[in-house]
């Protein structure tokens, strides 16, 4: 029985699952934003949070926790200088997945994971949860013009 077993199995031992979720937790926190499968994605989250939930308490114990999984110290600098930090007053969900349709090749379900404060310049800004209006102004718009008419020799 599978007591007390919340993460889903994927179909791989467990050597293979941690060190998927590994790698996909260090390309996470690398890019910001990755694409993949639905399921995958659903497991990463917990993964990621618990990652950025050490990166909040930002202390030598805590960095060395995030370094045996992450395995890179440039990761861990990034992700307690700039994800923590930009989540400090979030109390949990860093993370958003978005689902984008199915693959064309198998049909499996897609999805984007990603940190909820988007990156802009060197730090981290709160994006609102409603999408802001932008005002564009109207291009100059070309209209077809008509065809030509035949020159008729008189």
């Amino acid at each position: 029985m599978r007591h007390q077993r919340k993460t889903v199995k994927l179909q791989r031992t467990q050597s293979h699952r941690t060190a998927l979720l590994k790698n996909l937790c260090k390309s996470l926190i690398e890019h910001r934003r990755i694409r993949t499968t639905l399921a995958k994605a659903k497991a990463l989250r917990p993964v990621a949070e618990k990652l950025v939930t050490l990166g909040k308490r930002n202390t030598l114990h805590t960095r060395r926790q995030a370094f045996a999984v992450l395995r890179s110290e440039t990761l861990v600098k990034k992700l307690f200088e700039e994800i923590a930090a930009a989540s400090t007053t979030r109390a949990g969900g860093y993370t958003r997945i978005t689902k984008l349709g199915q693959r064309m090749s198998d049909s499996a379900p897609m999805a984007f994971i990603e940190w909820v404060d988007a990156f802009v310049g060197k730090g981290f800004v709160e994006v609102a949860d409603e999408p802001a209006v932008v005002e564009v102004e109207a291009e100059e718009v070309k209209t077809p013009r008509a065809p030509r008419k035949k020159k008729t020799e008189d």
